[in-house]
C-alpha cells in the first residue's frame, strides 16, 4: 500500500509522536484527518502550531467515545491509531481510566474499522508490554508480562486488534516503539525532566532509579517505521518492532546530556520517582531484525544527534514545562 493520496485518520494526533507523524502523513501527500480529544477550548495541542495547520482536517471526539470515534472514522482509508492514556505513574494512581481509554478506545476503533470496511488499522503498542528482558535482544515473540496497569492495558488493546484480524478479518498491523524521545515529548519523560531541570539552572538533578536500561529513538526514526510498516501488506496481522538496537543506562544518559549542554550536576535519587519493585521495567533492547526484513527502514538520528536537537527544542519553548514538580 502507498499512503499518498489515501485518506488517513490519525488519533492521538495532537500528542507528541501523533503530531509528527500527522505533519509527515502531509509530507508524503496523504490526506490528513487529525483525532484530537474535544476540549471546550477547542486547542488542537501540538497541531496548534504545526506549519500544516491548514492542510489537516480536525475533528474533536473522544476515543472513549464510540459515537464520535466511528463519525471520525467515516471515509477514512488508513487509521493510525495512538491515542492513549501513557503515563505509567499514573496508571498507578487510575488504573480504570487506562482500562476505559486504551481498552475501550482501541475497540472503538476496531469495531467502526470493522463496520466502515476501513482499508488498514495501524494499531500503537509499546516495547512496556515486555516488562523486563529474558533475553536481549527483544524479539516479537518475547513473552508479554503486564508489570504497569498501563502494560496490562497496551498487552489487552494489543490482544484485542490481534482477535479482530483472527475472528473478523480485519486488516490490522501492529507496531511495537520503544521508548521515543524528541521535540514535544512531555516531562513525564526521562529525557525532558533531565533537560529542563539543567536548562532551568539545577545543579541537583531530581531522578528515581538510575540502572534501569531503554533503547532510544529519535521521533523522526519512530514515525518512519510507522510509515514503513504501515506501507507493507506483508505486516498485516503482525507485530513489529520499531527500536534502534542499543541500550543506555538512565545513569549514563544524564552524563551524556549534561556533558552534551557543558554543566556539572548532581543525581539526587527521590523516591516518589520510583516504580514499585516489581513493577520497575530493568531493562529494554530492541530486535529490529523484523522491520528490516520486511521494508527498507533504518534508524538515521544518533542518539547524540537527536538529544541535541531535543536540547535545541526544549530550550526554545522552557516556558511549556513545569521543571521543578515532578510530572506523573
Amino acid at each position: 500500500m502507498n499512503l499518498k493520496n489515501k485518506k488517513v485518520l490519525v488519533t492521538g494526533a495532537g500528542g507528541f509522536i501523533g503530531s509528527h507523524l500527522a505533519e509527515r502523513l502531509v509530507e508524503i501527500g496523504a490526506k490528513v484527518k487529525a483525532f484530537v480529544r474535544y476540549n471546550s477550548n477547542n486547542n488542537w495541542g501540538w497541531l496548534e502550531k504545526s506549519k500544516y495547520k491548514d492542510e489537516i482536517e480536525i475533528y474533536r471526539g473522544d476515543i472513549r467515545d464510540y459515537d464520535s470515534v466511528r463519525d471520525a472514522m467515516k471515509g477514512v482509508d488508513v487509521v493510525f491509531h495512538l491515542a492513549a492514556l501513557i503515563g505509567i505513574p499514573y496508571s498507578y494512581v487510575s488504573p480504570l481510566a487506562y482500562i476505559k481509554t486504551n481498552i475501550e478506545g482501541t475497540y472503538n476503533v476496531l469495531q467502526s474499522a470493522r463496520e466502515l470496511d476501513i482499508e488498514r488499522v495501524m494499531h500503537t503498542s509499546t516495547s512496556e508490554v515486555y516488562g523486563t528482558a529474558k533475553y536481549i535482544p527483544i524479539d516479537e515473540f518475547h513473552p508479554l508480562q503486564p508489570q504497569s496497569p498501563y502494560s496490562a492495558t497496551k498487552i489487552s488493546a494489543d490482544n484485542m486488534a490481534l482477535s479482530f484480524y483472527n475472528a473478523f478479518d480485519l486488516p490490522v498491523t501492529i507496531v511495537r516503539p520503544f521508548n521515543t524521545y524528541g521535540p514535544r515529548q512531555s516531562a513525564r519523560a526521562v529525557i525532558p525532566t533531565i533537560i529542563t531541570q539543567i536548562l532551568t539552572g539545577k545543579k541537583q538533578i531530581k531522578l528515581g532509579k538510575l540502572s534501569p536500561t531503554r533503547d532510544l529513538n529519535f521521533v523522526k526514526d519512530t514515525i518512519n517505521g510507522f510509515i514503513k510498516i504501515a506501507e507493507c501488506d506483508e505486516l498485516i496481522g503482525n507485530i513489529t518492532n520499531v527500536g534502534s538496537g542499543h541500550e543506555i543506562s538512565i545513569g549514563s544518559l544524564v552524563e551524556l546530556i549534561s556533558k552534551l549542554m557543558d554543566v556539572d550536576i548532581e543525581i539526587v535519587q527521590d523516591e516518589q520517582r520510583f516504580r514499585p519493585d516489581k513493577s520497575e521495567v530493568e531493562r529494554l533492547v530492541c530486535d529490529n531484525s523484523k522491520i528490516k526484513k520486511y521494508t527498507d527502514w533504518i534508524p538515521e538520528y544518533q542518539l547524540e544527534d537527536g538529544l541535541k536537537e531535543t536540547i535545541r527544542w526544549i530550550k526554545d519553548n522552557i516556558s511549556l514545562y513545569k521543571s521543578e514538580v515532578y510530572n506523573v
